[in-house]
């Protein structure tokens, strides 16, 4: 089984590159975000640590997470960020290692591992490969702006709390540009994938 680190900065398209390898190739993907956030919510295993330092604020009017002030908090201040990802990240790599493990009994062939944090994370020590999906940081803010609707505050601090892009050159082993048409993209992905 080939284990696949698929990474970018906010906006780079990663889940439409996940979606098609899993549509056009079978990949298993696995989204470190969906695993934090399951981990997350009331009664998963990083709930009470979370509240215990960030406080009953941070809570909605059913207990759970609001994942917007949190957001709030961790993108404007670097050290809160650090905080929680020492608080959620050694539970998501708990859960990835199940996950691979689980996958190599079903003789998955390609198993991707999508996180934003993938680099700072280290999970590139258990990727065969880590690629880096690319795309210029104005038509990351474009895609914010109108597919999320994201204010610009918002998008800066993201962008901002995010490995530059001449980090994610030096870790990764590929680099997938999708500044472009889709169609372009999935070229680049067919003849990665044919070259594994």
């Amino acid at each position: 089984m080939k284990i696949i680190g698929i990474t970018g900065g906010v906006g780079a398209g990663k889940t439409e590159v996940l979606e098609y390898l899993n549509n056009r190739y079978g990949a298993t993907v696995c989204q470190t975000d969906q695993i934090a956030k399951k981990l997350q919510k009331k009664g998963g295993v990083c709930y009470d640590a979370i509240v215990q330092h960030f406080g009953r604020d941070v809570l909605d009017g059913k207990e759970e997470l609001d994942r917007e002030k949190l957001g709030g908090i961790v993108f404007a201040d670097p050290v809160q960020r650090d905080i929680l990802n020492r608080i959620v990240h050694p539970a998501v790599k708990e859960e990835v290692d199940r996950l691979i493990a689980q996958e190599k009994r079903k003789n998955t062939n390609l198993f991707l591992i999508e996180s934003a944090i993938l680099i700072e994370a280290q999970y590139g020590d258990i990727c065969d490969e880590v690629w880096y999906i690319y795309v210029e940081d104005s038509a990351r803010r474009n895609r914010l702006f109108y597919a999320r609707g994201y204010d610009s505050k918002k998008i800066e601090e993201i962008i901002a709390a995010q490995l530059p892009k001449e980090q994610f050159l030096k870790n990764c082993d590929r680099v997938i540009d999708n500044n472009g048409v889709f169609a372009e993209t999935m070229a680049q992905l067919d003849k990665i994938v044919k070259d594994l």
